[in-house]
């Protein structure tokens, strides 16, 4: 019954810290991005907005509801 001796403080310290390191890998990857590619997604977005914006129809919201004058 001769085993390796394990500080379990260490262990759970060195759980976290790894924990730590892999929460610290998804937010690079999801919030890493440089000010041009922000900027790009901006201009992308804003070029998308205007032409579903430009399909749509104006109606004319005065006026009766009943079809009838």
């Amino acid at each position: 019954m001769s085993g390796d001796v394990v500080n379990l403080r260490q262990v759970r310290k060195q759980k976290a810290r790894s924990e730590k390191e892999k929460q610290a890998e998804q937010n690079r990857v999801s919030f890493g991005r440089t000010k041009a590619e922000k900027a790009l997604t901006r201009a992308l977005n804003d070029k998308a907005q205007k032409a579903f914006e430009q399909g749509h129809l104006e109606r004319p919201e005065d006026g009766p509801k009943d079809g009838k004058d």
